[in-house]
This record gives C-alpha cells, sequence and structure tokens, in this order.
C-alpha cells in the first residue's frame, strides 16, 4: 500500500480500441485524473502538543489574516451617524439592539409610538450618539434619529411658511406636545385655539394644521401655534362678514363656549355673545341650560360695535312676548299654581308660565305664623298655589299671596273670644314691654305689663312669667285688621282697691321696705304685692333733699303712716312717721306706679298692644 504522504504527480494514460461488446476496435480520448498537490504541514500540525491559542506559534501573515477575516463580521459604522439597527430583545423599559458592533444597544420604550408593536427582527433607524459610554455599552437614540429624518421638512416648511399637519398627543406644563410627522413638538397653551379651552384633555388625539413658530435643531425644539392660522382664516371671514351683517339680521350661529354669564356664538368669522338674560323672557339659573357646545342657534343681531368688535346677540327676541295682555290672563283675584324659582329676604317669586313670574311678599305667605324668612315656608323648585292681588304690566310685575288661598282665621276671632273671655296659653316669648300667649296655633295676643298686677308696677315681665307657662288670661280687645289681641292677667282677679281704701285709712301706721329711689320721693313695698309712694316732702329729713338717694337706700325699712288712699288712679300716699304733719304736693306723687295703669290704657288706644307677630318681630 503506497503512503499517503507520497506526492503522486501523474496517472499514466492508456488508450484502448473496444467495440459495442467490449471489444477493443477504436481509438478513445484520453481521460485525465486531476492530482492534488503535495500537503506540506506546518510546525503546528506535525506538534500534536502544541496550544492554538498561543500567538506566538502563528506568524505575522497568518496573525493579519485571521484578524481580517473577524473585522469582515463588523459594519462600518460611526458615530453621529444614523444606522438601521436589528430588534433582538426587548426588557421592561427598553427596546435592546443590534447595530453591526461589538455589542448591543438599547433605546427606551418611551421614544416608540407604540412599543408593543416592535418585535424581534424589526428594523428599527437610530442615532448612533456613541460607540460606547462608561460602560462599554452602545448609545443609541430613536428621537434624534426622527428628527434628523425629518428635519429638512420641518425647515423646509418654516421657512417657506407652510403648515404642517400634526396630531396633540399629551398634556404637559404650559401647553400640550404635538406629533408632528413622528417628532414631538411644543404646542403652548395659549396657542391651541382663539380663546381658552376649558378642557385641553378633549383635544388629545385630534388632528389639526399648524404653523411652525419656532427651530431650534441643536436643543431639537420645536414651537409650533394652531391659534394663527385660525386668526388668519378669522380675519378673512370677519371682511367678509363685515359686509353681510347688520344689526336685526336673524342668522345661525354655533355656540363656541360657554360662560357663567353667557354664551358665545360663532357666526362664521367672529363671536358675538348671547347674554343670560337675552336667552329666555324666564328665570335662568347657567346658559348650559339653554344650550350646549357645539349647538347650532337661531339668533338675532341685537347690536354691532365694529370698532371693538363686539356683536350682541338676542335668542329671546325671536319668541314671542310673554307680558303681552298679561292682566287678562291673570286677573286680580285668580287662583294660580307656579314653581317657586328664587328665594329672597323679603320673599319668593313663583314662576307662572316661562317669561312670568310673580312675588309672594314675607307678610303674604301666612296668617297667622310669624315669618322670618320665605325659606321656612317654601323652597326652590316647590309647587306653590297663590292668589293674584296685583298686576302691573309696564313695570312686569305680578304680586301673589298665599295665604289668600285660606280664610282669614282673624274674622273669626272676635265671635269666638269676646272681650272678657279667659282663655289658657302657653307664654310664647317675653319682651321688655309684655309677653305673648299663645290663643290659638299660630295665633299669639299680648299681655301688657300694665295689665300684669291691680297692685305694684312691674319692671319686666320675667317678674311675673317664664317662658313656655301656661297661664290663664283675660281677653281684652280683638282688632282683626291689624291682626292684634290684647290680653290681661290682673283682670282674671277682681280690682282689689276698693278693699284696699277700706284697709288703708288715711292715718293708719305701716311698716315697709324702700324698693325703689325715685326723683320725687320712694317707693315702698308694704307686702302682698302692694306699693305705697312716700313724696320726699314726706320723709322726715329736716334738711332740704336734691333727691331721696342722699339719705336712704333700697332695702331700708321705714314706719310710715297713711296719708291717702285713691282707689280711683289706684295709689296709696304716705308719709315716714317722724315726719311733720304738711301737706304734700300733688305733683310729687305722679310716679310710674301710680301711673302705670293708665299708661297701659294709653297704649292700648294707641294700638301699643302688637300682633303677636309684629311685637315678636320686634323684639
Amino acid at each position: 500500500m503506497p503512503d499517503d504522504t507520497t506526492p503522486q504527480n501523474d496517472v499514466p494514460e492508456s488508450t484502448v480500441d473496444a467495440d459495442e461488446n467490449g471489444d477493443p476496435s477504436r481509438e478513445d480520448e484520453p481521460i485525465l485524473v486531476p492530482v492534488p498537490e503535495a500537503f506540506e504541514p506546518s510546525p503546528i500540525d506535525l506538534d500534536l502538543d502544541a496550544d492554538p491559542r498561543d500567538d506566538s506559534q502563528h506568524d505575522e501573515a497568518e496573525y493579519r489574516e485571521l484578524l481580517a477575516l473577524y473585522e469582515d463580521t463588523l459594519s462600518q459604522i460611526a458615530e453621529g451617524e444614523i444606522v438601521s439597527a436589528q430588534v433582538i430583545g426587548r426588557t421592561e423599559t427598553d427596546i435592546i439592539l443590534d447595530v453591526g458592533f461589538k455589542s448591543e444597544g438599547s433605546v427606551p420604550l418611551d421614544e416608540f409610538q407604540d412599543p408593543d408593536a416592535v418585535q424581534p427582527g424589526d428594523s428599527v433607524d437610530v442615532f448612533l450618539e456613541s460607540l460606547e459610554d462608561d460602560e462599554g455599552v452602545v448609545v443609541l437614540s430613536k428621537k434624534k434619529a426622527d428628527f434628523l429624518r425629518v428635519w429638512e421638512k420641518i425647515k423646509d416648511a418654516f421657512d417657506n411658511d407652510r403648515p404642517v399637519n400634526g396630531r396633540i398627543k399629551r398634556k404637559i406644563k404650559g401647553g400640550v406636545t404635538v406629533d408632528l410627522m413622528g417628532v414631538d413638538a411644543f404646542l403652548p397653551g395659549s396657542q391651541i385655539a382663539l380663546r381658552r379651552v376649558p378642557n385641553v384633555d378633549d383635544l388629545i388625539g385630534d388632528e389639526y394644521e399648524f404653523k411652525i413658530l419656532k427651530l431650534n435643531k441643536r436643543r431639537r425644539n420645536i414651537v409650533v401655534s394652531r391659534r394663527v392660522l385660525l386668526e388668519e382664516e378669522r380675519a378673512g371671514k370677519r371682511d367678509q362678514l363685515k359686509e353681510e351683517l347688520s344689526v336685526g339680521d336673524v342668522r345661525a350661529g354655533v355656540v363656541k363656549n360657554i360662560t357663567d354669564f353667557g354664551a358665545f356664538i360663532d357666526l362664521g368669522g367672529m363671536d358675538g355673545l348671547l347674554h343670560i338674560t337675552d336667552m329666555s323672557w324666564g328665570r335662568i339659573g347657567h346658559p348650559s341650560e339653554v344650550c350646549d357646545i357645539g349647538q347650532t342657534l337661531e339668533i338675532k343681531i341685537l347690536d354691532i360695535d365694529w370698532d371693538r368688535e363686539r356683536i350682541s346677540l338676542g335668542l329671546k327676541q325671536l319668541q314671542e312676548y310673554p307680558w303681552k295682555n298679561v292682566a287678562d290672563k291673570y286677573p286680580v283675584g285668580t287662583r294660580v299654581l307656579g314653581r317657586v324659582v328664587s328665594i329672597t329676604n323679603y320673599g319668593a317669586f313663583i314662576e307662572l308660565e316661562r317669561g312670568i313670574e310673580g312675588l309672594v311678599h314675607i307678610s303674604e305667605m301666612s296668617w297667622t305664623r310669624n315669618v322670618r324668612h320665605p325659606s321656612q315656608l317654601v323652597g326652590i323648585n316647590d309647587k306653590v298655589e297663590c292668589v293674584v292681588l296685583r298686576v302691573d304690566e309696564d313695570a312686569q310685575k305680578i304680586s301673589l299671596g298665599m295665604k289668600q288661598v285660606e280664610e282669614d282665621p282673624w274674622l273669626a276671632l272676635p265671635a269666638r273670644y269676646p272681650p272678657g273671655t279667659k282663655i289658657r296659653g302657653l307664654v310664647r316669648n317675653l319682651t321688655s314691654f309684655g309677653a305673648f300667649v299663645e290663643v290659638e296655633a299660630g295665633i299669639d295676643g299680648l299681655v301688657h305689663i300694665s295689665d300684669m298686677s291691680w297692685t305694684r308696677r312691674v319692671q319686666h315681665p320675667a317678674e311675673v312669667f317664664r317662658k313656655s307657662d301656661e297661664v290663664e288670661v283675660v281677653v281684652l280687645s280683638i282688632d282683626p285688621d291689624q291682626k292684634r289681641i290684647s290680653l290681661g292677667l290682673k283682670q282674671v282677679q277682681e280690682d282689689p282697691w276698693y278693699q284696699l281704701a277700706q284697709s288703708y285709712q288715711p292715718g293708719r301706721e305701716v311698716q315697709g321696705s324702700i324698693s325703689r329711689l325715685l326723683e320725687k320721693g320712694v317707693v315702698v313695698d308694704l307686702g302682698s304685692d302692694l306699693e305705697g309712694f312716700v313724696p320726699i316732702s314726706q320723709l322726715g329729713v329736716e334738711e332740704q333733699l336734691a333727691e331721696p338717694a342722699e339719705h336712704f337706700e333700697e332695702g331700708q325699712k321705714l314706719d310710715l303712716r297713711v296719708l291717702e288712699t285713691d282707689p280711683i288712679n289706684r295709689r296709696i300716699v304716705l308719709a315716714v312717721v317722724d315726719a311733720p304733719d304738711v301737706p304734700y304736693d300733688a305733683a310729687e306723687v305722679e310716679y310710674e306706679n301710680m301711673a302705670g295703669a293708665q299708661a297701659g290704657s294709653s297704649n292700648r288706644a294707641a294700638g301699643g298692644k302688637a300682633s303677636g307677630a309684629d311685637d315678636e318681630a320686634e323684639a
């Protein structure tokens, strides 16, 4: 067997003649067999124990050949260029990309418009910022690549003042971001529309045309405006509108914005104000009750001020005037049913129909109750029945009454409680001039302080009554027109003065204590709620007194002698026992206790006995 290492350079050629049966009858072409070149092993091939990682075993030519083969597998990339990368993976925060370099790069998810759509194997254009950072990682940016790719188009639109299409992406501080050919641009809040947009979130995802206001390539800053385009469009329409519009015209408009005081209507080039007072003949709480944003309305031009560019509009002017012939529709005395639409301190406004309201004054709400505020009886949107009291068509006023729906209970009181009738009732309230006692539910009568005692001067009703006490009183008088009832407490008993006149004869000596010091004398308590008066001249003091307080004090006991008992004027005049027996001046005895009865009668005659409602309000 020949050795495999022996070179074989030639193979002998033979020529054979043969027929179809294999007989060599003709001469065929020679058959050439290629012979491989002789293999010359290198030293590393012969040394079976050699280490293939030992570079010293390769010569310089072999090392350069291997290095060239490895470098051919790497892409020729440079920093500051846009390169195509292949998606090889994804993390929670980044997309991993292969740019053909010795290490991979990554791009944050937020740089992709739709990160979920990016799949392994996809090609992505990215900007190569650095081949290696501090950690040896390739630094890539998709945003920069997107920016550079469309920069020329954006700059061309800016230089030629052409609008560009964009989509509002999200709301940020001071405005919103706009997707402009895949690049984020800033749209300030003041440049979104002609007027302030109430809710910017409603515009997210909408596409509009924008005008580029500012460019900064180094900072990748683009500022756009939608308002500039709207103003240009509006200016053209405004010039046309000035030629068409005139006061009194009726035309369609679109509700552009709603405020607390009205609605702004787009007339096709200019906005007009439809004030809340011109929306309806009736009462409106808020303009949103009449119209909605985007709604088309037929409105009337009320006034135009081209200098200030203000147009006043009206909606109710297209409706029939509701106050026409209102007196015939609601004659005095008619019972009507309405809805409470407003409440004030002085009454409640009742809507009888759209555009027509009447006022129920607080004094016309109840016959018997002391209504301090209308909200005690009615509330907003309550249905109430009223009676028409007065109608003033020119002033657009209708006076209504709620209490007139029922019969006036005061008209039946005189027959039910004639003077002298004794009744029992609860003390409802105390004032400085008397006490109110309940006669019937909602009806009070007044017991004046002069009608509380026959024999003593009551300084305050609290000396006799306490609130919520049940007392027996006598009806003195009833005035249905003034809604007043006068009651008396002392009248429950007989007048004791005729018996006192027999008991306190002139010359009788008694004892008493000073209860009050007056300018012209002192009032003394004789016991059993009986009081008497000692004039200053009968105090038994030798020197001339300017006033009793100089010599006497309240509570001081005195020995007294009766000088006079007057049952007509209900007074007892006394003198200190040691006082000289001299006549007294009649003017000295005109003190408050003796004049109390007369004062009470005078107050009743002058109308001082107010009804429970009036006097309680005064208190």
